[in-house]
């Protein structure tokens, strides 16, 4: 069962006098699991609470089973214990119960802010961490105390397993027995799990029965569907972005020198590489001149290698409460582990994670680098790290050490042929026909640009034809490429600078 590990994890907790257990979670469902399956084994008796019904023997508890299984589902609930509705009087009976027990305690860290309540509950886990009795507090966004953080322990219940996803799938089809038609294959049913991955048990229902009720069928067009989905609950995380492989559709011109290493490391994936003991590539870095196709160059190993694609945006990490920053970094990085097989952008790691000029920032910074190394360096889950950044400067030389990233790139302005494939690809998303330009004399107009300033001036070419009611040509677009002053003019000090620097210590990317 999935779960085993953690029921193990948490019987030991209880069982070293841990007083007071939190769970960071909304998964409720997944809490009374945990909390059931372990004290079933220990034959420990469960008691839950909640400011709605008060303290009540849990109908899962090992020694309430009087219960008749025939009875209606609000009898199973069993009724709330008299006057234990208030935080007080709930910690105060409590208090009072001489036998061991779990008291699963539902949204309760508001309540600590009362000094009244907090007093009451640090005597309560003080009691218990000599009884071997525990609470359990469970819920989202926890800021506890101070003089109560000390005696709690967190319990991590990570994102639902394939095995929990494939129960949860069996459960929608089993209740929707008869009112849909199911048309999915064993393999079918693997890629709709793996499209499930990142998701919580209660998303995965709700979501599968909303693309099985939307035309009576759960079929393989469902898939997209659910991905569809998947990418918006993950927003609205608001941790990650999430681009599915199969709505990937980035090209990269040039970057031969980077696409050939990605030929050879996708191999570490395999079967093979494991029975050679060689390990799964960790990631790479890419740094270089802005515009220069290195977030694109993320996208684009996410579609040859057909994996789903996460991107970190460094700004969403931070938060002004102390800890939540460290929080959130933790729960974006638990998400990927998730995930994987999965790509993991962090775009302008600097910014995150790079040197800061004091503690102007309470050295968040260096806590989030410290913790992003150790994890880069122990995780065990198959994700592979693609991190670009601009500013070298800012960046902790502990980062560029040989062996933190299976290899750093450096990606300099583009040459003539790479130039070439640059303008193919833009004209041709644009329904242009390549004929129609001469791609020699914009190859030569356009040196010195970048490929971000290249695809502007396409852009900007198109608009000015629709605006003249025109065709695109050569003509209108060397107009654009000699309106357009590049960085490698407005800054090319600091590219001089760059471009030296990453000649003694990088790959290139050609």
């Amino acid at each position: 069962m999935a779960l085993n590990p953690s029921v193990q994890h948490f019987q030991t907790l209880i069982t070293s006098f841990h007083p007071v257990v939190v769970i960071d979670t909304v998964e409720e469902e997944r809490v009374q699991g945990l909390i059931s399956a372990a004290c079933a084994d220990m034959q420990m008796t469960v008691f839950e609470w909640s400011i709605a019904q008060g303290l009540m023997r849990s109908p899962d508890s090992p020694d309430h089973r009087w219960q008749n299984e025939y009875s209606p589902p609000s009898a199973k609930r069993g009724q709330a214990l008299p006057q234990t509705t208030e935080p007080l009087d709930m910690l105060r009976h409590i208090q009072d119960l001489s036998f061991k027990a779990i008291y699963w305690l539902k949204d309760f860290a508001p309540h600590l802010k009362d000094p009244v309540v907090a007093r009451q509950f640090r005597e309560v886990a003080d009691q218990f961490s000599r009884n071997r009795s525990s609470l359990v507090i469970s819920g989202t966004g926890h800021s506890l105390p101070p003089e109560i953080a000390h005696d709690v322990v967190y319990f991590d219940i990570k994102l639902p397993q394939p095995e929990e996803l494939y129960g949860a799938v069996a459960d929608v089809v089993r209740s929707l027995k008869g009112r849909v038609k199911v048309e999915l294959s064993p393999e079918d049913i693997h890629t709709l799990v793996k499209a499930l991955q990142g998701m919580t048990l209660s998303q995965t229902r709700k979501v599968v029965a909303y693309a099985a009720l939307h035309d009576g069928k759960l079929n393989t067009d469902d898939v997209n569907r659910v991905l569809e989905r998947k990418a918006r609950v993950i927003h609205e995380e608001g941790l990650l972005d999430y681009f599915p492989s199969e709505t990937n559709l980035a090209e990269l011109g040039g970057f031969e020198g980077l696409k050939r290493w990605l030929g050879y490391a996708k191999v570490g994936f395999t079967p093979q590489a494991r029975r050679y003991n060689l390990p799964a590539p960790k990631g790479i870095l890419i740094v270089g001149i802005q515009g220069c196709g290195k977030s694109l160059a993320a996208k684009t190993i996410a579609r040859q290698w057909n994996l789903p694609l996460l991107k970190l945006d460094a700004g969403r990490l931070y938060d002004k409460y102390i800890g939540e920053s460290d929080k959130n970094f933790r729960r974006a990085v638990t998400m990927a582990e998730t995930m994987s097989p999965c790509i993991l952008w962090m775009d302008e790691i600097e910014k995150s994670m790079g040197q800061t000029s004091g503690e102007g920032d309470g050295g968040l910074s260096r806590r989030l680098f410290g913790y992003f190394l150790t994890w880069l360096q122990e995780k065990s889950q198959e994700i592979f790290v693609v991190a670009t950044a601009n500013d070298l400067s800012a960046i902790p030389p502990e980062l560029l050490r040989k062996g933190r990233f299976d290899e750093i790139f450096f990606v300099d302005l583009p040459e003539a042929d790479e130039r070439h494939d640059i303008l193919n690809i833009h004209l041709s998303r644009r329904q242009q026909g390549i004929d129609a330009f001469d791609l020699d004399e914009l190859v030569i107009a356009s040196e010195g640009f970048s490929g971000a300033e290249i695809e502007q001036a396409v852009i900007t070419a198109h608009y000015r034809a629709l605006y003249e009611n025109r065709s695109a040509n050569t003509t209108l677009l060397l107009e654009e490429i000699k309106r357009t002053v590049p960085l490698s003019v407005t800054r090319r000090e600091d590219i001089q600078q760059l471009r030296a620097m990453a000649r003694e210590r990088f790959v290139t990317a050609r």
